[in-house]
């Protein structure tokens, strides 16, 4: 069975987004968040145009490449511009979760009202590939669920001191185990099994 997976790139005080996140701003204040991304020498074999370090660039193509459909938060979903009506990940299907109606949604996404449904929606599309959560509430409440298998961490050495946390409130604690640690220039990818 697929995975389900969250990879997102964090401040080493937790933040996603900077200060003033908002449609048509997403990220705030906080772009250095994805310096790395263009920072390289070595052009992404998912994303075109990212040109990433020889140490980031097996690991981030890689993972990209895992992913068959992905879960957004409605609020990621608004910050984002709607992802232009397609998706953040070449060849992958959107399910957005929202609790409303979500207007103007194009046929590569796909609306759910709860997290379960959403990933029961996203592993139908995802063809065999894993599911990608993106957001803090997405990834919250599908940890709440029992439903995350992985988390990655691209963590870029900055403080940011506000903006949208990625690890929102928990019921309950969640263990980790890091199974690898990678170092590269202006980032470390750090992934976690979820332990049950």
């Amino acid at each position: 069975m697929s995975k389900v997976i969250s990879a997102h790139a964090v401040s080493v005080d937790g933040y996603i987004t900077g200060r003033d996140a908002r449609p048509g701003h997403g990220l705030g204040d906080g772009g250095t968040l994805f310096d790395w991304y263009f920072d390289g020498t070595v052009p992404s074999t998912v994303f075109d145009g990212f040109k990433l370090s020889e140490a980031s660039a097996p690991l981030f193509d890689a993972l990209a490449a895992r992913v068959g459909a992905l879960v957004a938060g409605r609020k990621t979903y608004e910050d984002s511009e709607r992802f232009g009506g397609g998706s953040p990940v070449p060849n992958t299907r959107v399910v957005v979760l929202s609790h409303t109606p979500v207007p103007s949604l194009s046929d590569q996404q796909t609306p759910a009202t709860t997290v379960e449904s959403a990933i029961t929606a996203a592993r139908d599309l995802a063809d065999g590939r894993d599911v990608g959560l993106m957001g803090g509430g997405v990834l919250a409440s599908a940890l709440e669920a029992g439903l995350v298998d992985e988390i990655v961490l691209h963590q870029v050495p900055v403080l940011l001191g506000a903006g949208r946390p990625f690890f929102q409130e928990l019921p309950q604690h969640v263990r980790l185990q890091l199974v690898e640690a990678v170092p590269a220039p202006g980032v470390t990818h750090l992934r976690y099994e979820v332990q049950r």
